[in-house]
């Protein structure tokens, strides 16, 4: 064995040291100890920005928050005086693991485009979980992900939730509990994905090749879906054989009866509002749009209608359906008390999702909308965890819940801030203090030609 070898070995080992040999949801057992750390500013997550509070992990757990909370006998106490504390990142629209780095096409998985309906396909049974850009989102405080198929297709297919810890299969990462989600996508990118000159519509004969062709194949799904659904419960019931396993019509009749979250590429306005009206019509919801370019159009309808939209802090102009992009958008949306996030859809801009954050906050306040801090952490935490269905497991430091928790060294509205700590599940899983809990991927390690022993 090489002596570089050795050593890259050794690397590895210790990311995966403290993973148990059981196919559940092993964490890495990083921290046995609770911790307390105390006298820092705190963003709850909640809307609510507090000084000088003390914050106790412990089992796992959100334990106590407040001033002088008392430090549990073997309790490991961090000063976190002019620091800030905050619930872990929440990115409800990444393709990490799917698009993993090395962006080379042996690595491409994230659009499935065999056709316009891939209702069927897994986000998860493409990640790459060694792929690096999982410890550089650590890094800047992401510990929970949503990773969705691209959106080339119209049902490009079931999304999974996973936490952001090092891990040997995707299944080690996967957020216990944590209900699929169902990639749908409207506007340009669907038809032109299947049409090789989006000006000379019906190239090729390929579907679709308008907006209004996108509609129809929608409602032909989910028309095959109700039918099938109900076949399979009325099968049940009269205790006959069920129709053929469809797994298509499987993955949509999971929506139709809750169990499967919508979460929607879309920009426009208009289109977004079409798109509530075929939900209701069909008997489902839609959870999120993504993207959602000209949500602050329609703000008061996504608060009615409780349908949450992941934007970008300032991305616009990079298609026609994008140009009327504003960076108040998030704002406004907040303005109107409707479920606004912020999402990187990218593995380089997950790295600084506080700062976009920021980004979107400042062209709020900037203009007269009435934004604090704390209420715009919600964009990062609490609200995303809405949207995937867990908040009451995690996405905000109340009591009881998940101790998915960052530690920043500055107020992480600052471009200069930097995630010092990072906790899932209570377990210390990034230190920027401390080498060897810095992630490292066999991807980072390099290689060596034969015979080179140095």
């Amino acid at each position: 064995m090489t002596v570089r070898f050795a050593a890259c070995l050794a690397m590895l080992m210790m990311v995966f040291r403290a993973l148990p040999a059981d196919a559940g949801t092993p964490r890495p057992d990083i921290t046995a100890a609770d911790v307390l750390i105390r006298n820092a500013t705190v963003l709850d997550g909640l809307g609510g920005e507090h000084q000088a509070f003390d914050v106790l992990l412990s089992g796992g757990k959100v334990a106590a928050i407040g001033r002088a909370v008392p430090a549990p006998a073997g309790a490991v106490v961090i000063d976190g005086t002019g620091k800030w504390i905050t619930p872990g990142i929440i990115d409800v629209h990444s393709h990490m693991g799917n698009g993993a780095v090395p962006e080379v096409f042996g690595m491409e998985s994230v659009g499935e485009f065999s056709g316009t309906v891939k209702a069927e396909v897994w986000a998860e049974n493409g990640i790459v979980v060694q792929d690096p850009a999982f410890g550089r989102a650590a890094a800047g405080g992401v510990t929970t992900v949503q990773i969705l198929p691209g959106s080339g297709n119209l049902f490009g297919g079931r999304s999974v939730v996973l936490k952001v810890v090092p891990a040997r299969t995707v299944q080690d990462m996967r957020f216990d509990g944590a209900a699929d989600g169902l990639k749908m996508a409207c506007g340009e990118i669907p038809t032109y994905s299947y049409n090789p000159n989006p000006h000379v519509y019906g190239t090729l004969g390929k579907a679709p090749a308008t907006r209004a062709g996108n509609f129809a194949i929608y409602r032909e799904m989910w028309t095959k879906a109700q039918g099938y659904a109900n076949a399979v419960k009325e099968a049940k019931a009269k205790g006959t054989k069920p129709p053929e396993r469809n797994l298509q019509l499987e993955t949509l009749a999971d929506v139709l009866d809750g169990s499967i979250r919508v979460h929607m590429h879309c920009h426009r306005a208009d289109e977004m509002a079409m798109v509530m009206e075929m939900a209701k019509t069909f008997g489902y919801r839609v959870t999120a749009f993504h993207h959602a370019i000209e949500a602050y159009k329609i703000a008061d309808i996504l608060k009615s209608e409780g349908v949450c939209a992941a934007m970008w802090s300032d991305w616009w102009g990079y298609n026609m359906e994008s140009y009327d992009g504003i960076p108040q958008n998030m704002g406004l949306v907040e303005q109107a008390g409707g479920c606004a996030m912020i999402h990187s859809d990218h593995s380089t801009s997950i790295q600084h999702l506080n700062q976009e954050a920021a980004k979107a906050w400042s062209s709020a306040v900037n203009s007269g909308i009435p934004v604090t801090k704390g209420q715009a952490w919600r964009w990062l935490s609490s609200n995303p965890a809405k949207a995937l269905g867990i908040e009451d497991r995690t996405g905000s430091l109340a009591p009881g819940l998940n101790a998915d928790v960052v530690l920043w060294d500055k107020d992480p509205f600052s471009i200069y801030a930097r995630a010092e700590k990072v906790f899932v599940d209570g377990n210390l899983t990034f230190d920027r203090d401390n080498a060897e809990l810095r992630w490292v991927s066999d991807f980072e390690l390099g290689q060596t030609g034969a015979g080179d022993e140095k």
